[in-house]
Order: structure tokens, then C-alpha cells, then sequence
């Protein structure tokens, strides 16, 4: 599969700034098909918080991109796409696009298009859904169609500066799925490379007590090594330590779980001195409700698990944003 080499992916990233970013999706979007097919896209609400996000001293994002809407709008899509990483460019910030996801926390939900229900009330990123979605994951009849997606998205984007990598498949194996999205990690791969593409590829281990075989292919068909670290700091370094022998760039795709001991004046600092990209989940306050907990109906939470800015982009904690700057500027490789 032509997985760059331990010296193709240092010399990459010795050239390459040290990313921190978020999550994002605007505050007006439930999920990653309302963000982005055309009769919800909020250009508007886009500017207004990309610019905070370089205001507060970001340098980059990460966007979930939904099959549903690329196989819906085709180039319109990648229109779309075109103004969003024209926007994110404009204040210094560079885009990591993932172009398949796992995850649904709605009770396994296909996505589905047109207007997307309002958020449940209380409720952690209830409406989520996942992309391309199981049942089009599962059909073989279906696998032409994602392969052309990916060729769409990455071909239109090989050599694209603004992109900083490819993060192809988030969380594979989750909400139940055990194994059944390997074949589809490989594909994806597989397809992304036919494109040969100049940035990096991979997709991040997010069980990082396992080592099963979803684990093992992504950490062997991955350019740059990409976790998740909801964990404490001293879990977040085991794990660090356990890919050492791998001797590659190392990116954290998702983080900040605060009632968990994983906060940003715990890890950043560590991912600062390591030169470990990262982007926590979350960052304006909104529709997907990812301020509050997982598995509890509480409105009103003591302390926020993921986000950072209210909706007027007032932080939520100054402090977190004043020590982003401040390794910024210490971190400006």
C-alpha cells in the first residue's frame, strides 16, 4: 500500500507547524450532515468562529465530511467543501478531513438528509450519526460509490496546501460494529492512496488498551500515528511509550474529557514538548450539546466535558486559551 516510510514522515513533519485545533462543526449544526449540505450550511456562523478560533490561537481543524451529502450533491459538495477550507485558510487555520466515521449516539441511526432533528434536551451529541452509515458500509453494491467519493474528495485535494492530512476513518468499530468495518479501513486506504496524494494518511487507534486487528491495520497502514486520548495523562504517555518503536509523527485527532483528568493544563503542555499535534473535541457551544456528559441527562453539568467558547465567544475557561497561546508562540516550528 505504499505507507511512507519512518524517514518520509519525519522529514514531513519537520517542515510542518505544529497543528492544535478542534473538533469542529459550527454551533448551529446537530451534526456533520446538517454542517454540511447545502440548505444548512451556515457560512455565516463559519466566519464568525474560525475567526475566534485564530483569535484565541488555533491553527487548525478537523472536519467530519458525510458521504450522504457528497453522493446527494456531487460537485456541489466539493464546492462547499472549496469554501469551507477557503475560510479556515483565510485565518491561518489548516483543515483534517475524515471521511468515514463510526460513530452514532443515537441509537445507531443512519444518516439520513434534509432537515435533522433538534437536539434532545439534556442529552450529549445525541444526534449524531455516522458516514456512509452501516447499512451502505455493508453493501457490496455500494463499495464503487464510496470509492468514488473518496477519489472525488482526496484527488480534487492531492496536493492541496491547505490540507494538513488525511484522517480517513474515525473510530472504526464503534457503536457495536466489532469488526465488521474492517474491510472498509483497508478500502478507504487503499482508494486514498490511488490518488497519491502528498499529505499524510491515517486513522486513529481510539481503544488504546487493544490490540486487535482494527488497532494493528490502522497503526500499519497509517503515514503519521493519530490516537484518541480521553484518558489521564499517565495513560496518554503509556500509550505514547507503547507506539514508540513505531518512530513516527505522532497527532492526537481527539482529547479533553475534563471530569476525566484530561485537560488542557494537564496534556497540552505534554503535547507541546513532544510536538504532538492535537485537536480536542468541541469548541463553540451548540446544537450538538457536547458541553455536557456522556450517559447523563444533565443540563446544567459542574464543570464542561468538551467545548471552550460560549456562543458569543467568550471563553469558557480564559486560562486554557491564554496557555494555547503561549505555546503557540513557544511552538511555532
Amino acid at each position: 500500500m505504499n505507507v511512507w516510510s519512518i524517514a518520509q514522515a519525519k522529514a514531513w513533519y519537520e517542515k510542518t507547524a505544529w497543528q492544535v485545533g478542534m473538533n469542529y462543526l459550527p454551533s448551529t449544526a446537530v451534526n456533520a450532515t446538517e454542517m454540511w449540505q447545502s440548505e444548512s450550511f451556515d457560512e455565516a456562523t463559519i466566519r464568525r468562529e474560525l475567526a475566534w478560533a485564530a483569535d484565541c490561537g488555533y491553527n487548525s481543524v478537523r472536519v467530519f465530511l458525510p458521504f450522504i451529502v457528497w453522493e446527494k450533491e456531487g460537485d456541489g459538495f466539493l464546492a462547499t467543501f472549496e469554501t469551507f477550507l477557503a475560510i479556515a485558510a483565510e485565518h491561518g487555520l489548516s483543515t483534517l478531513p475524515i471521511l468515514f466515521d463510526d460513530c452514532a449516539f443515537d441509537g445507531g441511526q443512519d444518516p439520513y438528509l434534509g432537515k435533522q432533528l433538534d437536539p434532545v434536551p439534556g442529552l450529549h451529541n445525541g444526534r449524531w450519526t455516522p458516514s456512509p452509515g452501516f447499512r451502505i458500509a455493508d453493501d457490496p453494491e455500494k463499495q464503487p460509490a464510496l470509492r468514488a467519493y473518496v477519489h472525488a474528495v482526496v484527488g480534487a485535494h492531492r496536493d492541496d496546501s491547505r490540507i494538513v492530512a488525511w484522517d480517513l476513518f474515525n473510530e472504526p468499530g464503534n457503536t457495536n460494529r466489532g469488526y465488521a468495518s474492517l474491510p472498509l479501513l483497508v478500502n478507504c486506504f487503499r482508494w486514498a492512496r490511488e490518488c497519491d496524494p502528498v499529505q499524510p494518511l491515517t486513522a486513529g487507534v481510539w481503544r488504546l488498551d487493544r490490540r486487535d486487528s482494527v488497532n494493528c491495520a490502522m497503526l500499519e497502514l497509517s503515514d503519521v500515528i493519530s490516537f484518541h486520548s480521553y484518558v489521564s495523562l499517565e495513560k496518554t504517555k503509556a500509550f505514547v511509550d507503547s507506539v514508540a518503536a513505531l518512530d513516527k509523527p505522532l497527532f492526537v485527532t481527539e482529547w479533553l474529557f475534563r471530569e476525566g483528568e484530561n485537560s488542557f493544563a494537564d496534556h497540552l503542555p505534554y503535547f507541546a514538548d513532544r510536538k504532538i499535534s492535537c485537536w480536542h473535541w468541541g469548541f463553540v457551544v451548540g446544537r450538538t450539546q457536547t458541553n455536557l456528559w456522556w450517559g447523563k441527562r444533565d443540563p446544567n453539568p459542574p464543570v464542561w466535558q468538551h467545548d471552550v467558547l460560549y456562543p458569543d465567544g467568550t471563553p469558557y475557561r480564559p486560562e486554557e486559551m491564554e496557555l494555547l497561546r503561549r505555546l503557540r508562540t513557544g511552538n511555532n516550528h
